[in-house]
């Protein structure tokens, strides 16, 4: 029985294993920009964003090799942000700031602010920037290039991501090994296909036409998980969409509290491992190929099976800490990590179906049908 169960662990490990290394060629860094690009327009959704939106609003002014505005939204904040933003507003006229209205029945805080941020853009490339993200000074021409050399109307980048406390540092780096372990890259990649729909809110560049003849963020507007739904709305309508590993280009701190971390991943669960059909599947194969393996190990079973089982799940965590810059104590709790994320998710599922509301940045968001 014991080997039965081994060879099981090997064939749920050697999955997103497998995934991994063919995937990882291809979810490629950025080149230089091998010319002039054109002008953008950068819009920053903020709402209580007065310790962050400084230094996100200067990482953007430092990208000299650009024509750009940086165009923020203070979306009903209760702290000081809308007077950072006035300041910076005040010394360079590329910086502009616009009050929020309020937000709409039926609407996303986040979408409704980026909708509103794209009427008020002048240029013709459109770049969505969260307020907790930190731009290169090369960042805006390398991404406007790569735009222009492939065609895409919709390119996102994943950023670096910046942990600290413990929970950041067992669950973030997750994302990279969920994204590059179960997602066909190449087939995004040579395919408009809805299926291949991915993408990261956080850093998000589009031409301006094609944003608005799929609907921009009005076609998602009652989302969370606005890294999935813009793309697949662009995808919807025929338009290519891509994603590239933004490590060098970008940095981000998301959450700063064990709490922020488990609310923020929760908030949109269900629209990604945590949808009623998805995570059942997922429960299998990251559990079984994940932490099963471990378990044998250290009950002593399946030897020498468990020991590989173990060596595939490792390797592409291993592989993401040197590509990615991730802490490497968060691949030795690996499947520490993963047992957290799965409880997460279910925990996520169960109040959706009991109808308790996601609260974010002091709005509460009554679920929906998942």
């Amino acid at each position: 029985m014991s080997a039965v169960v081994g060879w099981i662990a090997v064939l749920l490990a050697s999955v997103p294993a497998t995934m991994f290394v063919v995937n990882l060629p291809v979810f490629r860094r950025l080149r230089r920009a091998a010319g002039p690009v054109p002008p953008v327009s950068v819009l920053i959704p903020a709402r209580n964003e007065e310790h962050a939106i400084g230094d996100a609003v200067r990482a953007v002014l430092a990208n000299a090799d650009v024509e750009l505005e940086v165009v923020v939204l203070d979306d009903g904040s209760t702290d000081g942000t809308a007077g950072v933003v006035a300041a910076l507003a005040a010394r360079d006229s590329r910086v502009r700031l616009v009050s929020g209205d309020g937000l709409p029945e039926g609407w996303n805080g986040k979408q409704h602010a980026c909708f509103v941020l794209s009427h008020h853009a002048r240029h013709k490339w459109l770049c969505f920037v969260d307020a907790d993200v930190r731009l290169a000074p090369d960042a805006l021409s390398r991404m406007l290039g790569e735009m222009e050399r492939s065609g895409v109307t919709l390119l996102s980048g994943f950023p670096r991501q910046v942990t600290v406390t413990f929970l950041e540092r067992l669950l973030l780096p997750l994302i990279h090994f969920v994204l590059l372990g179960f997602l066909p890259v190449p087939g995004l990649k040579s395919s408009t296909s809805p299926a291949y729909a991915a993408g990261c809110g956080q850093l998000m560049l589009v031409r301006r036409s094609e944003y608005f003849r799929a609907g921009g963020h009005a076609a998602i507007r009652d989302t969370m998980h606005d890294g999935i739904r813009l793309p697949l709305a662009f995808r919807e309508r025929g338009f290519r969409t891509d994603i590239f590993d933004a490590t060098d280009l970008a940095h981000v701190r998301m959450y700063t509290s064990a709490r922020e971390v488990w609310l923020g991943l929760a908030k949109n669960a269900v629209e990604g491992l945590a949808a009623p059909r998805r995570l059942p599947v997922f429960t299998v194969l990251l559990f079984g190929g994940q932490v099963l393996p471990f378990l044998l190990l250290l009950a002593g079973a399946g030897w020498p099976l468990s020991f590989a089982a173990a060596l595939l799940a490792i390797a592409p965590r291993l592989l993401a800490s040197l590509r990615f810059r991730q802490p490497l104590d968060s691949v030795v709790l690996h499947p520490l990590g993963i047992t957290v994320l799965l409880v997460l998710q279910w925990w996520a599922l169960i109040r959706h179906l009991r109808k308790q509301p996601a609260s974010w940045k002091g709005r509460a968001y009554v679920p929906g049908p998942p």
